[in-house]
């Protein structure tokens, strides 16, 4: 075969490869596919590499390079390893934030939400894990400030801490959900102000000297099982109750203070905040305590 019938027009190469010729000019425009010469009617003349070069470039679009990075491998100026790498470095990224995508849709229909409450869901959904550890560490430093961190009752703020590194790839509804109300908890003022009297409390409480006046171990049995069987805290059942768990000879004033301690220490939403922590870190669920502990302290003022 002669150098001649070796060479091919578009159009032939555009046979050969299944590609369009308007493609294949683009690419010869563009020095991706460049002539090797001309005929004497001036059209464009291809090798038979020319072929190869097609399907290789061809491959390397339809992985949805583009034609620069195209441009560098033909050129050997890099490697296709390292591009590969890259790549599917980025496809990994591209994937996660289509699976992100995915579950908010599917917790916005769940929830049947607006488009403003979706709009916020999908914001927040995809933050980095950098983005979402630093909103959690603002809201603790915020509640915090000022207060001892050896203190006891400061010591729940490197807990509250605990945000997983990421999101998983394909998290659940469940963990999208629980992001979204976690981030509305810790931009809520009042919780972060609960938050704080909580710890500055635990911090007054853990100087006072003498036992503590009952054992939680013994409030979340006794209280626990009369929440369950539906005792009520001022039935003479429910006093018989509470006379297991603290001093039956305690009187009525104390009996108030101790309700008021307590109180400060039980909050629904607070407990909420460690559940969602858990729904995040994928940690067994445990149940709400919040409900023992008020049955308790109503029981006090009883």
């Amino acid at each position: 075969m002669n150098d001649r019938t070796e060479l091919f027009t578009i159009g032939q190469l555009a046979r050969r490869t299944g590609l369009s010729v308007r493609t294949i000019r683009f690419w010869s425009d563009i020095d991706v596919i460049p002539p090797t010469g001309r005929s004497a009617g001036g059209y464009r003349l291809y090798d038979p590499g020319a072929v190869a070069r097609l399907d290789l470039v061809r491959t390397l679009r339809e992985l949805g390079l583009d034609l620069e990075t195209v441009q560098r491998i033909l050129a050997r100026q890099s490697t296709l390893a390292d591009v590969a790498r890259a790549h599917a470095d980025a496809l990994d990224t591209e994937i996660r934030t289509l699976q992100l995508r995915r579950a908010v849709l599917r917790s916005v229909a769940r929830r049947n939400s607006t488009t403003e409450e979706m709009r916020v869901m999908n914001k927040l959904a995809r933050l980095s894990a950098a983005e979402r550890q630093r909103m959690i560490d603002d809201f603790v430093e915020r509640t915090f400030a000022g207060i001892d961190p050896y203190e006891p009752g400061a010591r729940i703020a490197e807990a509250m801490r605990q945000m997983p590194a990421k999101l998983p790839d394909d998290p659940s509804p469940a963990q999208v959900d629980a992001w979204l109300e976690l981030a509305e908890l810790v931009y809520d003022p009042d919780f972060g102000q609960r938050v704080r009297e909580m710890a500055a409390a635990g911090a007054r409480s853990a100087g006072q000297a003498g036992p503590p006046p009952y054992d939680p171990q013994v409030v979340l049995a006794q209280a626990g099982a009369a929440v369950a069987d539906g005792i009520t805290p001022d039935s003479a059942e429910g006093r018989a109750i509470l006379d297991r768990i603290v001093d039956p000879e305690m009187s009525a004033d104390e009996r108030v203070r101790l309700a008021d301690q307590v109180e400060t220490f039980t909050d629904a939403r607070v407990e909420r905040y460690w559940q969602l922590l858990g729904v995040l870190n994928d940690r067994p669920p445990f149940p709400p305590q919040v409900p023992t502990f008020e049955w308790f302290l109503a029981a006090l003022r009883a």
